[in-house]
């Protein structure tokens, strides 16, 4: 199980000046959502804002660590405060439009 404090301090260790915040969305330590706002995101296209993220975590979720990883990575401008970006695949409460695999190896 991960905390969420944990997830804060290493994305910090990817983007030192971002603002992060961290939802546990089961509350299981192994599904997340990550909102990482920062004035670095400037210029810089979404999925080269994620993948220095994903990258630094990729020994988690092939460890099992993280099964989960939902990064919203935002400018100040782009972020409004309160706005509701958490996004659960496995939710029944979200109607989902898109792709999720799911892992057959886990128990």
């Amino acid at each position: 199980m991960v905390a969420k404090g944990w997830m804060v301090d290493e994305v910090l260790k990817v983007v030192p000046d971002a603002v992060v915040e961290v939802i546990d969305l089961h509350g299981s330590g192994d599904h997340f959502h990550v909102r990482v706002v920062s004035p670095s995101f400037e210029g810089v296209r979404p999925l080269q804002r994620q993948r220095p993220i994903l990258d630094h975590f990729k020994p988690h979720i092939a460890s099992n660590s993280v099964h989960a990883l939902d990064l919203k990575c935002m400018t100040p401008e782009q972020a409004s405060p309160g706005d509701e970006t958490a996004f659960d695949p496995h939710s029944e409460e979200v109607e989902f439009f898109g792709v999720h695999v799911r892992r057959t190896d886990r128990e």
